[in-house]
């Protein structure tokens, strides 16, 4: 089946475009992207201006928790969510019950993506069995069942030795080593930011040299090694200024910022209401200057993508002391309205911009299909009403756990509407005349 999608806004940076033109849909791929182009027997799909088509979204850091903890999330459930937050593919950590350090559990989450139907899954793999920082998992069998990169997420890669060993391992697969950066023996059992808020509520804080540690180890290891070294959920301004000096030297360092770490910053640990688990993260909230340097970091080009952490807890997990409860929240359907309100129509970014940060950069990190609009591309599409405007309502949203410290925020801007593979999964009933 054909589809011409005519008169929206066009945003591909990879290709130099941003106007109106058309985008022609054959059967699963991308046919052709132009002017006035020729309806040649396809459905006409009339867009209305205001709507800006980029290439399909990827979020490459989430957790859909199956297999083992499907009373928080399934991979069915992510990916509903997904598609409903705009976007078309998701790379999943391997934090599951078992941990996803053998071809097993690939392939069972492969499954599990395909039963679903929805935005495309790619697994990572752990970088040590168990991900308990002893011996590194068979990295060659995990690219060959599927896994886009390596990563111990949740705790850093143990010593400096494995990580080294795993970086040049996996650089010969043209695999990425993701880091949570973390010096464990600074982190204690911290529960929050080193700072005033900590401190005012009896808090046990990390400070951000924590972070900043961890990330200058694999900066260093990347250039011992010519390896990739992506820096997850950075938070950080001292992170922020390694990774930069990396980039200049020429090092192979790339990072993400979640959109919590650029909107929020410790200051929700008190107010509106004090001890609130749902601002329980790690890396922490932390104070203005390190949310201003995220945010410097994302107009000055440092940061590469912006990837939501998603980490859904079910309801009771989360209503306890905030000591006892997890960390982390949910942000696949929060993440592009909170970055078109906070980055684009603040100001700070332009739409290519983004694009760049939620699409073209994660498919190149991860060497995904995406990125550009081309012919022969995949037909994986993100639609955006950047003028919609969108109340969070933490209890209609698709994923299973609804741990968001954003409900009930009203912001500027949301997704239309999500094409993977040329059908479309996702409209916003909010957008009216939308029929595709």
């Amino acid at each position: 089946m054909k589809r011409l999608l005519k008169g929206g806004r066009v945003v591909d940076p990879v290709n130099g475009i941003d106007g109106v033109q058309d985008v022609l849909i054959d059967g699963d791929r991308i046919a052709r992207v132009g002017r006035d182009l020729p309806a040649d027997g396809a459905e006409i799909v009339e867009l209305r201006p205001e709507l800006v088509v980029c290439p399909g979204f990827i979020d490459m850091h989430v957790h859909l928790r199956e297999p083992g903890q499907e009373h928080k999330e399934t991979v069915a459930t992510g990916a509903a969510a997904a598609v409903a937050g705009g976007f078309t593919a998701v790379a999943c950590m391997p934090n599951t019950s078992p941990v996803n350090d053998n071809a097993n559990v690939t392939a069972y989450i492969l499954g599990k993506a395909a039963e679903a139907g929805l935005a495309r899954v790619y697994p990572i793999g752990a970088v040590s069995r168990g991900s308990k920082g002893e011996l590194m998992a068979d990295i060659a069998e995990l690219r060959q069942a599927g896994c886009v990169a390596i990563t111990d997420d949740g705790r850093p890669v143990s010593t400096a030795l494995l990580l080294r060993r795993a970086m040049e391992y996996a650089g010969m697969f043209g695999m990425p080593v993701i880091e949570h950066c973390e010096d464990p023996s600074l982190k204690g059992d911290a529960v929050a930011h080193e700072g005033y808020q900590a401190a005012a509520l009896g808090l046990r804080g990390m400070p951000g040299a924590c972070e900043a540690l961890g990330v200058e180890r694999g900066v260093l290891l990347s250039e011992l090694t010519g390896s990739a070294f992506h820096v997850a959920h950075m938070s950080a301004r001292a992170s922020l200024r390694a990774v930069r000096k990396g980039k200049e030297a020429g090092i192979a360092v790339t990072c993400e910022v979640a959109p919590h770490h650029f909107t929020l910053t410790d200051e929700a640990l008190a107010a509106p209401v004090a001890y609130d688990t749902n601002t329980k993260m790690n890396p922490p909230l932390r104070e203005a200057a390190d949310r201003d340097a995220m945010l410097a970091g994302i107009a000055d080009g440092t940061v590469d993508v912006i990837a939501t952490d998603h980490a859904p807890h079910h309801y009771d997990e989360k209503q306890v002391e905030f000591d006892r409860a997890p960390f982390g929240i949910i942000g696949l359907e929060t993440a592009v309205s909170l970055s078109l309100d906070r980055l684009v129509h603040a100001g700070r970014i332009r739409l290519p911009r983004l694009v760049e940060l939620l699409s073209v950069n994660p498919a190149r990190i991860l060497r995904l299909p995406g990125g550009p609009l081309a012919a022969g591309a995949p037909a994986d599409l993100t639609v955006l009403a950047p003028e919609l405007k969108v109340r969070v309502e933490a209890a209609a949203m698709r994923s299973r756990s609804k741990n968001t410290p954003f409900d009930g925020w009203e912001l500027r801007g949301g997704v239309a509407a999500t094409i993977v593979g040329g059908r479309t999964l996702y409209v916003n009933s909010a957008v009216a005349g939308l029929k595709l």
